[in-house]
């Protein structure tokens, strides 16, 4: 059966494949702080419904305890090892069935098997918190093998802790005008999809959110980071297919190679 990737926007992703639905990263929220969402629309109820929901780590637009606690109950969710320490409301949430998960522990949900990999990322819930988790991102293996690279930078050992995989749910953008370190632009991306040799690319962290009173602030930034991947891609990874999703739509790609 095909594997079917929709984009909801930010780092918010649903993966079908094998009858079993996975989400990543929820965030349904039309404001985060000094952040707004400036293109999609909130993901739809549907978006909600899920058998496994993956964290990547303990940032606030990654780790959304609200959205958290819209999930069904006995929904699975796995998360980096320390969050729930680190993060008070992480602990109220216990209709869902956590899984506290670090670099190389996998675990089945129905016929897929997720696998925890390292991230370049800061841990840390916030920039100056005491508490903190692994960054991670995570492969799911079913039909297809699947990365959702989290918030990453390009690291030495990228290829051989994810493995060989088919598709790359790969961040290319953020929120505000600035990438700092341990993050992946548009270039980076395109780097790290040669590295990985997937078959094919979703980019994603990018054209959702972006800071109150900044609109005027760089807005190349904003809007261009999706083309500029797929410009950097057909240089860098020229087999590859890159998959250039609008807010609430959906590819469907095949199985493994």
């Amino acid at each position: 059966m095909p594997v079917e990737v929709t984009w909801w926007g930010h780092a918010t992703c649903t993966l079908e494949d094998s009858h079993t639905r996975v989400l990543t990263d929820p965030l349904f929220a039309r404001r985060l702080a000094h952040l707004r969402r400036r293109r999609g629309a909130v993901p739809p109820p549907e978006a909600l419904r899920a058998d496994v929901a993956l964290v990547s780590h303990l940032h606030a637009d990654h780790l959304h305890v609200p959205s958290l606690a819209r999930l069904a109950p006995g929904t699975r969710l796995l998360v980096p090892r320390g969050a729930s320490r680190a993060v008070p409301g992480l602990r109220k949430l216990t209709a869902l069935d956590v899984t506290e998960m670090a670099p190389g522990d996998v675990t089945s949900v129905g016929a897929l098997a997720v696998r925890a990999v390292p991230a370049l990322h800061d841990g840390r819930r916030l920039p100056v918190g005491r508490r903190h988790a692994p960054a991670l991102g995570y492969v799911v293996e079913g039909e297809a093998r699947t990365y959702f690279a989290g918030d990453t930078g390009l690291f030495e050992d990228m290829a051989k802790e994810v493995g060989p995989v088919d598709t790359a749910l790969l961040p290319v953008g953020g929120w505000g005008p600035y990438l700092g370190d341990g993050h992946l632009d548009a270039g980076r991306a395109a780097q790290a999809l040669a590295l990985l040799g997937a078959a094919s690319a979703v980019p994603v962290h990018y054209g959702t959110y972006w800071p109150i009173g900044m609109d005027a602030v760089r807005p190349h930034e904003f809007h261009a980071p999706g083309h500029e991947f797929e410009r950097l891609a057909a240089r860098h990874a020229p087999e590859a297919v890159v998959h250039r999703l609008d807010h609430g739509a959906s590819v469907r790609l095949g199985g493994a190679r």
